[in-house]
């Protein structure tokens, strides 16, 4: 049994399952993140980078939404593999 792989979103490929298990951001960008499904446990998938990687998409609970370096380096998770 491999041990997981912790990572920030920022750090995230094309196609790669990400489960959160922190958000390190305050105030208004946190509360926007958490309505949206960015919550721990929750499962992203890395839909797109742009060619300079910033902004990056993401689909999280049935919604896609673009970030900023900025923010996606604050969010951590665990890759998850296939078959988990």
């Amino acid at each position: 049994m491999s041990i997981p792989k912790t990572m920030k979103l920022v750090d995230g490929e094309k196609g790669n399952l990400i489960q959160i298990t922190s958000l390190n951001l305050d105030g208004v960008m946190r509360r926007r993140l958490l309505d949206l499904g960015f919550v721990a446990g929750a499962i992203v998938e890395v839909i797109r980078k742009s060619p300079l990687g910033d902004p990056i998409a993401f689909r999280v609970s049935q919604t896609t939404i673009a970030l900023r370096k900025e923010e996606s380096s604050r969010i951590e998770g665990v890759l998850m593999t296939d078959g988990e």
